[in-house]
Order: C-alpha cells, then structure tokens, then sequence
C-alpha cells in the first residue's frame, strides 16, 4: 500500500479525497471569512442556529445539537457560550428532567440567522452554480449523500433559501 500512496500515479480514490478535503477547507475558510464579514457567525454558528431553527420549539437538547453539529460535548459548550453572549440562543431546562438542558433559539437568534440565510446562501449558490451545470449538481448531490454520514437529516428550508 505504500508504494500506491508514495508513487507518482495516485489512485483515483486517493485523489478524490484529496480533492474532497481541500475543496472543504478552502470553502470553509472563504464562507467563514463572509460570515464573519457579514454577520459575525462561523459557518458553526450558522449550522447550530439552523439546526435550532429547525427542531420543534426552537430548541435541542445539547447533546443532540452536538452530534448534529459532529462536536464534542465541550465543542458545543464552546460554542453556545458565543452564541448565548450574542444573545442568539439561551440555555433551558427540561420540567421533567432537571440533568437536561437545551440550547434554545432566541428572536435575535432568529433574526441573524434570517439576514445571514440570504448571503449565506448565495455565496454557496454562486461557488457551485458557476462551476456545475442542474443536471452536474443533481449528479454531484447524489454521489455525496453515499458517502457515510453525507444523509440529510432534513431537506432544506427558508433559512437555506428554498
């Protein structure tokens, strides 16, 4: 396997990943940097303030937003704390459990991620649309969503400009 890896003839599988990986990180960076730019989230805070959006009553319990989001329990602590500082999410409690809490969404929550949805949005659209055709796209969707942990939890909603 190591000559396979070392030599100049990468296997196409290698290559794809490579690709996957770098396409990844040069995305996050740039929608990172026109979050921040633009609204002061990371494409994190986006992600968790969608995920809040979306389940019922605004609010997750934490350790579910946390496998949602793929962090750890002190990922997601780093996180809501941000998040609550900003006012955009706030922790409750469960009247039938006391040892959960939830990460609930807030109006300004909501609010930001309103006004952060549509540029959001468009930057993706315009790094995807301009490269791929419909029909590459619907290709491009479906090789994706085999990979493992690619399924989508739930189809896209106003916050993602549907």
């Amino acid at each position: 396997m190591t000559s396979q890896v070392l030599s100049p003839q990468v296997p196409q599988a290698v290559d794809a990943w490579v690709r996957l990986l770098r396409a990844h990180a040069a995305l996050r960076r740039s929608f990172d940097a026109q979050l921040q730019a633009d609204h002061t989230l990371t494409v994190s805070d986006y992600e968790a303030l969608l995920s809040l959006s979306r389940a019922e009553g605004n609010r997750m319990r934490r350790v579910d937003l946390a496998e949602r989001l793929q962090l750890t329990a002190s990922g997601v602590t780093r996180l809501l704390y941000g998040l609550e500082r900003q006012g955009l999410v706030q922790k409750a409690t469960c009247s039938s459990d006391a040892r959960v809490t939830y990460a609930e969404l807030t109006e300004a929550g909501r609010s930001k991620l309103d006004q952060a949805a549509c540029s959001h949005v468009g930057a993706i659209r315009e790094v995807f649309e301009e490269r791929y055709t419909e029909a590459e796209l619907t290709r491009l969707t479906k090789l994706l969503a085999r990979l493992p942990g690619a399924e989508i939890v739930e189809a896209c909603g106003p916050a993602l400009g549907s």
